[in-house]
């Protein structure tokens, strides 16, 4: 990790890639010292905590490793090898441990390197793409003003959505740590930027900031990396909620007030709300039910209450105004007149008076929610509010009484941020989602209507025959459950969903929960089945002919490649059924319907491969709004799509402000939401600085998308060349992973898939079903395991075939024409270029010398040999391809950032992929060794941790 004590640490070793120019490295200095800071402190905790034999261990491997990918050295290649072989379990998660850390400490650099690079560019005037500035300033260029620009924002609806899954790697007490490294980084560069020459005090600071940094690297050296039990859907809400309170809640307010600074102090509405699905989520998940969304809601109530009662208390420690000294006006003075506070001290000092009666309301608020007590009392809690809307207006009558008298600079320090909070977040934090899959809301409506002997066979019937009966339901007003009855335990879970979120609504407002999303919607019944069911409860009130108004939005998620390309028929189909126009219409407040639609970008991708499952997607998009702008005027609804994008590209990630641009036209609208997932939450949203600008940027993403619509329709020539390889690219995708002979098995060997799946990374099994099929198997732990590996083959593979069938096998074109063609494409297409940009990265992040080292793990040689060669040579042709078509011979030639982070990353994380495989290969051969299992999931959260984008 370091260089031995007395002698200077060496820069990190460089990756293959070009070598900067001087200003380039000029730029990177402060990136080096920190990452040479950090790997000194680590290297110092290993040598004292280990012993210096551990520490000489670690870094004999990593120059091995730095031999092995700088130079292809093969002799370093055989020693590696040997040395691996030789080491004791003991030795290998010590070693594992050294280089997983440092894959977190670089992350931590590399994070406030960019915070600093930012800094210095706005400073400069130099705002970068995606920034609100630059959105800001292309609409004043496109002349319009703040007032539309406000007006826009007032209808949009901007949701980033939280969500677990199977390969979730981070504990909490981890990412508490390394919250605490990334403020001292901070506060060393606030150091150095104040230092003068000769300062005295300087080298005394730093030195004290060092000390408090060799403390938390301590901290995490002596911190368990992994669980001991499988992690619980308790534990995951917990993860998620750490990000409110370091991030979300003070750096949302910032983004708006930002953005109405930039509007010359035009108000904003609150149209950025946050989402979660974690604890709503049943699908494929047996841990979700009643219980955990109760938990949810009530602890996402207790992270608002608690933020919202420490912000009152400072509020009422600074608005020490006295009435002998100034004006407040009448609607203050009742309230303060209102308040309980007799302390004879503050008789002159209304907004206190107020504000610890608004504390007593909240502590009350909290007690009767969630059970928890305040932690301060100046008055007893009594009188809770019944709402977020009561507590918000309080906090409006101290605003405008402030205002009134010209105290601006009072209001924008913590009383507007705490106004703003209370809009976005409420009492209930971040809006719920539900979500199950449709087979299993079949089996209810099946039993209830078994049950009460209205059709015996409800799972046989035809399509058409389920929709007339289910319509005929939702429009009588009786329910279906049978009084005394006994139900099957499954029917009563689901059930209980539907209930409690009619309470939980009830208590923490209507945007706690808005959403019921169906997975796997392959029919208009499967729509129709939710909403008899939240019939069934109450949720929804009337009838489907009579003033029906249904409380969730019914959201079918579309995720196969079969399934997007049926979804705009089964929408158009729903809504051409009697009454369910109405209905939409009038379930939302403001005179229009709203419908969300979910699109799944893992399953599809795993379905056809990462070029037929965009395309897809993209003409599912075009389609749904084709169908969704022919509705008449007086019933039009307003179409949201919902993003379902993972971390890696092969399911939906990649960088979120190209994305939203690169939508077809028509589909943002200001409307949008999108999924945040895995490690990608913590690389986003983990340093509060950063989490606002990548908040800040879908907000840019989403402005520019609407008013300035950037997409225009893509030329017939483009469209028919998009299908042409999407044919293609399927059809060789496919030809591997679901027919070539032995892919299961080479999978199941080259990959650490079955050791993923014994991993306490998640409350959600792997798989779906207790098999080895690759249609069972979840699209997350696909993705993540080819990783791991470093082939990363959902997010390239199949293009380099489609081109090549595109440019020698195009009977209609000469390769010349076809081949300018796709370079025009690339141009002037916004999705293509897009899409090439992420296959560009998922390859620059591949490695096919570390991929080989994992395949060396398949006992089948034939069978190795036969499926690396193919994916080999279909890499090579993808490369080519790229080459062709960008112009580009190295990888990441657009994205500097990406390239700096990888030539100072990768070398530390090869050591990992090396020892995995080494320990892999023990594991399968019986060695079973608690430390050698210990040491290979180690392994696994250090190089999720360093790709940084690979769940």
């Amino acid at each position: 990790m370091s260089a031995p004590a007395n002698r200077p640490a060496a820069p990190p070793p460089e990756a293959p890639a070009a070598t900067p120019g001087r200003r380039a490295r000029d730029n990177e200095k402060p990136l080096a010292e920190d990452i040479r800071l950090l790997g000194r402190i680590l290297g110092d905790v290993i040598r004292e905590q280990e012993g210096v034999a551990a520490f000489e261990l670690v870094e004999r491997i990593r120059k091995l490793s730095v031999a092995f990918r700088r130079d292809a050295d093969q002799d370093a290649d055989r020693a590696l090898k040997t040395l691996l072989k030789s080491l004791s379990g003991d030795q290998a998660v010590s070693v594992i441990r050294a280089f997983t850390y440092f894959s977190h400490l670089a992350n931590l650099a590399e994070d406030r390197h960019h915070i600093r690079r930012r800094v210095i560019h706005e400073r400069a005037g130099d705002t970068h793409e995606g920034s609100i500035e630059v959105a800001l300033a292309r609409l004043r260029w496109a002349g319009i003003s703040p007032r539309a620009i406000a007006t826009s924002l007032a209808h949009s609806y901007v949701s980033p959505v939280l969500t677990a899954h199977p390969t979730e790697v981070q504990r909490k007490s981890i990412l508490d740590a390394e919250r605490g490294i990334a403020r001292l980084l901070a506060e060393r560069d606030e150091v150095k930027a104040r230092a003068l020459p000769k300062d005295a005090l300087a080298p005394r600071e730093l030195a004290a900031n060092e000390a408090q940094i060799r403390a938390r690297v301590l901290q995490l050296w002596q911190t368990r990396l992994l669980r001991f039990t499988k992690l619980t859907v308790a534990d995951e809400i917990e993860n998620a909620l750490s990000y409110y309170e370091a991030t979300f809640l003070r750096e949302i307010p910032k983004l708006y007030a930002g953005l109405e600074r930039e509007l010359g102090r035009e108000s904003v509405a609150s149209f950025l709300r946050m989402g979660m699905w974690i604890g709503g989520d049943r699908d494929g998940n047996p841990h979700v039910g009643a219980d955990t969304l109760d938990y949810a809601l009530r602890r996402q109530s207790e992270v608002a209450l608690r933020h919202y009662l420490t912000e009152v208390h400072w509020l009422g420690a600074e608005l020490s105004h006295s009435a002998m000294l100034v004006d407040v006006t009448p609607a203050m003075r009742r309230l303060a007149d209102s308040s309980p506070d007799v302390n004879e001290h503050r008789m002159d000092e209304p907004y206190r008076r107020a504000l610890a009666a608004m504390y007593a309301r909240l502590a009350a608020t909290l007690k009767l929610f969630t059970g928890g007590e305040a932690a301060r009392h100046a008055l007893a809690p009594q009188n809770p509010y019944p709402a977020a809307a009561d507590f918000l207006a309080d906090l409006c009558t101290i605003r405008d009484s402030l205002l009134a008298d010209h105290g601006e600079a009072i209001v924008a320090q913590r009383l507007h941020p705490l106004i703003r909070a209370v809009e976005v977040f409420g009492f209930h934090l971040a809006t719920m989602d539900l979500r199950q899959s449709s087979d299993q809301h079949e089996a209810v409506v099946a039993e209830l209507l078994a049950t009460a002997r209205i059709e015996a066979h409800y799972g046989k019937l035809q399509e058409q025959a389920r929709r007339d009966l289910l319509v005929k339901l939702l429009c009588d007003a009786r329910p279906l459950r049978v009084v005394g009855a006994a139900y099957s335990d499954h029917a009563q879970r689901e059930l209980a969903i539907f209930e409690t979120a009619r309470r939980l609504r009830a208590q923490y407002g209507r945007e706690a929960i808005r959403h019921y999303i169906i997975s796997h919607t392959e029919s208009v019944s499967d729509l129709l089945e939710v909403l008899l069911l939240q019939k069934e409860v109450g949720l929804m009130r009337g009838t489907l002919d009579d003033a029906g108004v249904a409380d969730l939005i019914v959201v079918p998620l579309f995720e196969t490649i079969e399934d997007l390309r049926n979804a705009a028929p089964i929408m158009r189909e729903f809504y051409a059924l009697p009454g369910v126009v109405a209905l939409v219409q009038r379930s939302h407040s403001g005179g229009y319907g709203e419908q969300d639609i979910m699109l799944g970008y893992s399953d599809s991708n795993k379905d056809g491969g990462i070029f037929t499952s965009n395309w897809e997607l993209y003409r599912a998009e075009i389609a749904l709004v084709e169908l969704f702008d022919s509705l008449p005027p007086a019933h039009r609804i307003r179409l949201r799509m919902f993003h379902g994008r993972g971390g890696t590209v092969g399911r939906g990630g990649g960088p979120s402000y190209q994305a939203i641009l690169a939508q077809p036209p028509g589909t943002v609208r200001g409307q949008i939401r999108l999924t945040e997932q895995g490690e990608v939450i913590g690389s986003k949203y983990a340093n509060p600085e950063i989490g606002r600008r990548n908040l800040e940027t879908l907000v840019a993403a989403t402005l520019e998308a609407t008013l300035l619509q950037p997409t225009k329709p893509a030329p017939p020539a483009f469209l028919e060349a998009a299908e042409a390889l999407s044919r293609a690219s399927m059809k060789a995708y496919r030809a591997l992973v679901y027919e070539a002979p032995g892919f299961t098995e080479y999978f199941q060997g080259a990959t650490p898939i079955r050791e993923i799946a014994e991993l306490n990374i998640g409350s959600r099994p792997a798989s779906r079903k207790s098999s080895q099929r690759i249609e069972d198997l979840r699209a997350i732990p696909w993705s993540f395991s080819w990783g791991q590996c470093r082939l990363t083959l959902p997010g390239w593979y199949g293009f380099g075939s489609a081109v090549h069938a595109f440019l020698h096998e195009n009977a209609a074109q000469p390769r010349k024409e076809a081949l300018a063609l796709l370079q025009k494409m690339y141009r002037q297409w916004p999705f293509f270029r897009a899409l090439l940009s992420n296959i560009d990265m998922v390859l620059a992040k591949s490695d096919l010398a570390l991929a080989s080292r994992y395949a060396e793990l398949v006992a089948d040689t034939r069978l190795r040999k036969r499926i690396f060669a193919a994916i080999e040579a279909e890499w090579q042709r993808t490369v080519e391809a790229l080459q062709l078509i960008t112009g580009e011979r190295q990888r990441l030639a657009g994205n500097p950032a990406l390239q700096r982070s990888i030539r100072h990353r990768f070398p530390y994380i090869d050591p990992l992929h090396h020892l995995q495989v080494e320990l892999v290969r023990r594991w399968r051969e019986g060695k079973a060794d608690e430390r050698v299992q210990r040491g290979i999931h180690i392994s696994i959260n250090g190089i999720a941790a360093g790709l940084r984008n690979t769940g």
